[in-house]
């Protein structure tokens, strides 16, 4: 079965914000820009006709797209930006994006290997394909996303790109990346020194404090009986909790695992709030479908995948049983007060 891909709604803004830094009118792609930027997905072939009117904005100029790219901001990724931005290394980074690429492609594309000295992703021709210009927005994207949250970040070793390009757009690309450029490639792929995998990720976004704030604070309405700022290891299994609830597999043995301590002494602990793991465990994706809900940029979806739900259904059923509620209706309450 051919992979129907799309890209997130929000990844118009990108476009919508190298206009505005290019000082660009472009009143009826703006319009178009509006209406995309409110759905959950847009259709490929309409992402890559409403960059190539942005593209036609400034004929003459030279791999533009590598410009549009650099705009990035987690914002115009949605929850994907958040997940890569929370992990701990560059590493962990890479691992998140395969993960949870399907947020907003809506499908897995990216592989990830070890080759040689090398940690590789890349990205297989797909049926619906993105061009070049889109695919040179999008990795110029996710380099710039990565140079900006590691200390005296590496270029990249090497990338490459399925399709030709003349003399000119090469050295851009070179001059973009810092490395070697190769076209009319199998893939499209980015290459790291695999040391580099190590570098940690200092979390610098302050949209991103604000969120790991945000859901530390939902965590501890989950505990009664919780004062302040919580103990130390209240705080540990926040953490562990919502690593666990990314994974999709929040369990009490991995908990403990994590935490390292047996089931049986973290159970001692929950006991202590009056709590078995179960209770809290609900208690505590109550709480932060709430503070979700109240996040527009966040689709039912996204919410579903953060809480460590398999499918969107399974999350509404869990809502209503905590609430009476639905997610839906309760979010459209939240929104017209």
């Amino acid at each position: 079965m051919a992979r129907v891909m799309r890209v997130t709604g929000a990844w118009t803004g990108l476009l919508s914000d190298w206009l505005d830094r290019e000082g660009l009118d472009a009143g009826p792609l703006r319009m178009a820009l509006a209406r995309w930027s409110a759905q959950d997905s847009v259709p490929v072939p309409v992402w890559r006709d409403l960059l190539a009117q942005g593209m036609a904005l400034v004929p003459g100029r030279v791999a533009p797209e590598l410009e549009v790219g650099a705009c990035v901001l987690p914002a115009h990724v949605g929850v994907l930006g958040y997940l890569v931005l929370a992990s701990d290394t560059l590493g962990e980074a890479m691992l998140a994006y395969q993960r949870y690429e399907t947020l907003f492609y809506g499908a897995s594309l990216a592989e990830i290997e070890v080759v040689g000295d090398q940690a590789e992703m890349r990205w297989p021709p797909s049926d619906n394909e993105l061009g070049q210009q889109a695919d040179g927005t999008a990795i110029a994207a996710l380099v710039t996303f990565m140079r900006r949250q590691i200390d005296q970040p590496p270029p990249p070793s090497a990338v490459s790109f399925l399709e030709h390009a003349d003399a000119k757009s090469a050295r851009a690309y070179e001059a973009f990346f810092g490395c070697p450029v190769t076209w009319n490639d199998s893939h499209v792929r980015v290459r790291f020194p695999l040391h580099c995998l190590s570098l940690p990720m200092p979390r610098r976004d302050p949209t991103l404090r604000e969120l790991l704030d945000r859901q530390a604070r939902a965590l501890l309405r989950a505990l009664p009986e919780s004062s302040g700022e919580g103990s130390g290891t209240d705080r540990q299994l926040q953490q562990v909790l919502l690593k666990l609830l990314s994974d999709g597999e929040p369990t009490l043995k991995r908990a403990a695992s994590a935490m390292h301590m047996s089931p049986r002494t973290l159970q001692r602990r929950l006991t202590r709030h009056r709590l078995s793991w179960q209770q809290w465990l609900d208690r505590s994706r109550e709480q932060l479908a709430r503070q979700y809900l109240e996040d527009p940029s966040l689709t039912l979806t996204d919410i579903a995948l953060l809480l460590g739900f398999s499918e969107q259904s399974a999350f509404t059923r869990a809502y209503r049983r905590w609430t009476g509620n639905s997610p839906g209706r309760e979010r459209r309450q939240w929104l017209s007060d």
